[in-house]
């Protein structure tokens, strides 16, 4: 297959870029990666009149650590630029866990994590981790920028709040804070395919070694990534032995509605999420146990 014809522009500054997308509207695309966009476009599922290429933005990549600040991520940063930043990794360990699950190394090369996002796949793992970690957006337009919560950010399948003039531009991450620990675990069918169910939960222990914040994000199982922390609120205060994780992601199956598809089944969905639930927290208490 072969795309629709298409207007090709080489993005030479972000503010060129913004305006060529305040020009064209819905009817330009962004290509950073274009690990999504260009097999939707090969296969006629996306056919934008104009494809502004944003590559050359140097400014949009790379980490940013401010003290109090947590961690900023440009949206062109590359997923195996992420792979390789032992210090990012180390802020933000729940990364260190998800990124190895998106799809092959080749693909990882040029992936990007604004792309990612922006594509809103809730299939994907990055979506779920935002969403885990409460992480901001920073969007931008030729009008001025905006910050959206991740909880905010996805509006449903494939669509996100960014309007049809922003862009995606910077992602914010909270630092791991202490004594706290994160998870992310998935089931597909083979490695590098969709997740039919993934996991992303970062534990926080108090100084008694009680729960004191948990927060549970889930993908694959809904039109967008799934905050299902409230399902394991009961935990907070107590001490998470394997009868009380049990019971909490007892409770996850039923705040779920999956949709099912042709590998897997709404209920066997909501049975591997109690199962990978149980297992991400486990692990996630676990490591802040070895960490002291």
């Amino acid at each position: 297959m072969k795309p629709a014809p298409f207007k090709y522009v080489a993005a030479s500054s972000l503010d060129h870029a913004l305006s060529l997308k305040a020009e064209y509207g819905d009817e330009a695309r962004f290509l950073a990666g274009g690990q999504s966009l260009i097999p939707a476009m090969n296969f006629r599922l996306a056919r934008p009149a104009v494809l502004i290429d944003i590559n050359g933005l140097a400014d949009c990549a790379g980490v940013h650590r401010a003290a109090g600040k947590g961690v900023s991520v440009g949206a062109l940063t590359r997923y195996r630029a992420l792979e390789n930043d032992r210090d990012f990794l180390n802020a933000c360990p729940l990364f260190a866990d998800a990124l190895p699950h998106i799809a092959h190394p080749q693909i990882r090369n040029r992936g990007t994590i604004g792309g990612n996002l922006s594509h809103a796949d809730p299939a994907s793992e990055l979506p779920a981790v935002a969403t885990a970690m409460q992480a901001l957006m920073r969007i931008r337009s030729v009008s001025g920028e905006r910050e959206v919560a991740a909880s905010e950010f996805f509006a449903g399948l494939l669509t996100t709040d960014i309007a049809a003039d922003e862009m995606l531009v910077e992602i914010s991450f909270p630092e791991a804070a202490p004594r706290s620990a994160s998870c992310f675990m998935e089931v597909a069918r083979r490695r590098g395919d969709f997740a039919l169910c993934g996991v992303a939960a970062v534990v926080t222990l108090d100084d008694d070694g009680r729960c004191a914040n948990l927060r549970l994000a889930l993908c694959g199982v809904g039109e967008t990534p799934v905050d299902a922390s409230e399902a394991c609120a009961a935990l907070i205060g107590q001490f998470l032995t394997d009868k009380a994780i049990g019971a909490a992601a007892a409770a996850v199956p039923s705040a779920i509605e999956p949709s099912g598809n042709v590998h897997a089944t709404p209920d066997y969905q909501r049975h591997i999420a109690g199962v990978l639930t149980r297992r991400a927290i486990t692990t996630a208490h676990h490591r802040i146990g070895h960490a002291a």
